[in-house]
């Protein structure tokens, strides 16, 4: 009988962990990959390795990053959507799951079919930015210099078909502002050269850029988003600086791939969307540039349709094409 007595406390005991730690059908049953199509280091990533170590926490499971860089984040999402459809894999997808489609020709994945939405978790405003030596100070006057320079002001960018590219042609849509186009292989090479004054702009994430701007190596012009960027509380937004017709977010939320059975992604968003109420939470994306955001995964997939349709306007324009 004793051992019966000491084998039920030890269950009562153990009961608060099992309960945190058991999803549906005893999900996770080994630890989950969570893929982030970046390298390391960069604003997507560490916004990916914070929520992923809060989904560590909260479920008392472990959760791994996984980084596959390379194809303008193509590498990443064809990995995942091949993956088994049991929640073990997971993406950390980015706007580019919008872009891709309408910028690739043959993509070996589908974005509709291959994946199921779990969670939008953030989004990050696209923040301009210029080099010191350029005499702007404004948004006005760098599309009155840009007209007034036709075919010799330029930005930079991660290279064709990225979110930074797309946000630039979409500008020069909107505004009538000739710019050229320079592209590199990845935002940090970009950023080197908007510093170093080789190239003249560049339209950015602000996670990525926040660091360059408070350190006074660039001058930001605007962002977009309806507020100001928390952490950059002189910089205005588009609509603030007079063109509120300019938005051009950046985004995240985790995915997985087709078929993964329905509890264990309304788990995860469950999950999610606790960790997204978290002040800790919102105080940590707030210090990476990014506003949480949350919902429903149908609220996620509606969401990614509505981009994909907005950006494959902006490519099918600009008649954009990887190299």
């Amino acid at each position: 009988m004793r051992y019966v007595q000491l084998a039920a406390l030890a269950l009562a005991l153990a009961g608060p962990s099992i309960a945190l730690a058991a999803g549906p059908g005893g999900y996770p049953s080994r630890p989950v990959t969570v893929v982030v199509p970046f390298a390391p280091g960069g604003g997507s990533d560490n916004i990916a390795r914070y929520i992923v170590s809060r989904l560590s926490e909260r479920t008392k499971a472990t959760f791994i990053i996984d980084n596959k860089p390379g194809a303008g984040t193509n590498i990443g999402n064809e990995f995942v959507s091949r993956a088994a459809p049991d929640g073990q894999t997971l993406l950390f997808g980015q706007v580019t799951l919008a872009i891709n489609p309408s910028v690739y020709k043959t993509l070996r994945y589908n974005v509709q079919k291959d994946f199921v939405p779990v969670a939008h978790i953030a989004d990050s405003p696209t923040v301009l930015i210029v080099t010191s030596a350029l005499p702007v100070k404004s948004v006005k006057e760098f599309v009155s210099y840009a007209k007034s320079h036709p075919g010799t002001l330029n930005y930079g960018s991660g290279g064709k078909g990225t979110s930074v590219h797309l946000s630039g042609e979409l500008f020069s849509s909107l505004t009538g502002a000739q710019m050229v186009h320079v592209p590199y292989r990845g935002s940090a090479l970009a950023m080197t050269d908007l510093i170093g004054g080789q190239v003249q702009s560049m339209f950015d994430t602000a996670p990525s850029a926040l660091q360059h701007i408070k350190g006074g190596k660039v001058r930001a012009l605007a962002v977009t988003g309806t507020k100001r960027v928390i952490d950059l509380p002189d910089v205005p937004t588009f609509a603030e600086a007079g063109y509120a017709e300019f938005d051009a977010p950046a985004w995240y939320g985790l995915l997985a791939p087709a078929a993964t059975p329905a509890p264990i992604v309304q788990y995860l968003s469950a999950e999610v969307e606790q960790i997204l109420k978290e002040p800790a939470t919102q105080q940590r994306l707030a210090q990476l540039g990014a506003v949480p955001v949350g919902g429903s995964p149908d609220a996620f997939g509606k969401f990614i349709q509505a981009e994909s349709a907005r950006w494959s306007a902006v490519a099918l324009k600009a008649n954009v094409t990887p190299d």
